[in-house]
């Protein structure tokens, strides 16, 4: 099963480390290791998130976010946005800007590091949405009761994660301003370009969550008719499956997996430019990273971990917002990577052991114990 799942991954790596050496020799070998580490330990919370999603997709298109879905993220996000980000923002062509990545990497290095608030906005807006979107809706199972159950009751007041994001997109966006102006002005106009990159992240948001959501709830009445007919097979002694989503709105899930992939994918792409600024040991580096996230995934959901460790989604989610939060704090002050994914792997290590608690009292209790009493009791 384990080497079934992360075989393609060992694979990449075997063929992603000898490339780094024919390329660049042992430091480059050193590099590209550093970078899939790097990769691995920022985007554990994605797998884990990305499990969730997955897992309510069929096979078919469980295979496509395997196959096209790895082609998009490893090329997509790790070898063609660092350079888009450059031709954009230098106003370059395409193949100058490739030029450039690979001629001058100094130079390529500053002009992405100019963009980064543009960049940063974008993505912590798009992962703030989609952890204040958890935390204010009202689940059976909660990890940190004393904070959620209020939270779940804030949460019926209409548009209030939208409100609480741009409020915090305006704070922003102003800290920046005022950052800028105070440094003789030349990048003034960032704030603006801050807000104007957040503001794009929270329509992204919108967009594909809102359609993949829309979808999802329109095959509920279909799925229910499905369900009524798989109980009436089985009452007639035939094999039962679970209902998984397909067409459109397993499309629109996909696509919703796609864009927070990439939204997932800023602060590691961001952060390799601390290690290095070779786009070509970036690309290495960051694409073995990409592929053990995929292999992760489908581990999670073939396993069955989510719902065996029930607290993993929460810790996932908490750690979309320390991420978010800390994509917003570095458009003006630089964080380490290290702080980025340690924040990260704590809070889903402590999810993990809240739930293997959780699973130790209802086994006490005889395995199906009060569900209740569970939720009081869990959490750290």
């Amino acid at each position: 099963m384990l080497l079934k799942t992360f075989g393609w991954s060992f694979a990449v790596t075997a063929l992603g480390l000898v490339a780094a050496v024919f390329y660049g020799g042992w430091t480059a070998f050193g590099i590209v290791a550093i970078l899939s580490i790097l990769e691995i330990s920022l985007s554990f919370d994605n797998a884990v998130v990305n499990a969730g999603i997955l897992k309510k997709m069929n096979a078919f298109w469980q295979k496509i976010f395997l196959t096209i879905g790895i082609l998009i993220a490893v090329f997509g996000m790790r070898l063609v946005f660092p350079v888009v980000i450059v031709a954009v923002s230098a106003q370059l062509g395409p193949i100058e800007a490739v030029d450039l990545a690979l001629t001058d990497k100094d130079r390529y290095q500053e002009l992405v590091t100019d963009a980064h608030p543009s960049i940063a906005a974008f993505g912590g807006m798009f992962l703030l949405m989609i952890f204040l979107d958890f935390i204010f809706e009202d689940r059976d199972i909660k990890w940190l009761g004393w904070l959620e159950r209020p939270l779940a009751k804030l949460g019926k007041v209409d548009m209030l994660s939208v409100c609480i994001a741009l409020v915090v997109l305006l704070v922003s966006a102003i800290t920046f301003g005022a950052h800028a102006h105070q440094h003789g002005g030349t990048h003034a106009d960032k704030a603006e370009t801050v807000l104007l990159a957040g503001i794009a992240g929270l329509i992204t948001y919108m967009i594909v969550g809102g359609l993949s959501g829309y979808f999802e709830d329109k095959l509920e009445e279909e799925e229910e008719r499905e369900h009524e007919e798989e109980e009436a097979a089985e009452r007639a002694g035939k094999p039962r499956s679970a209902v998984k989503l397909a067409g459109k709105a397993a499309f629109f899930m996909f696509l919703y997996l796609e864009v927070l992939d990439a939204s997932f994918s800023f602060d590691g792409v961001i952060g390799a430019f601390a290690i290095t600024n070779d786009i070509v040991l970036m690309a290495l580096g960051l694409g073995i990273g990409a592929m053990y996230v995929r292999s992760l995934t489908v581990y999670l959901v073939r396993q069955g971990t989510l719902d065996d460790y029930v607290y993993l989604e929460h810790g996932a989610h908490y750690a979309i917002g320390a991420l978010a939060v800390i994509l917003l704090v570095t458009i003006q002050y630089q964080i380490n990577e290290i702080i980025t994914g340690l924040v990260g792997v704590v809070l889903i290590g402590a999810s993990f052991w809240s739930s293997v608690r959780r699973n130790k009292r209802l086994a006490e209790a005889g395995g199906d114990g009060d569900q209740e009493k569970a939720e009081v009791s869990s959490g750290v």
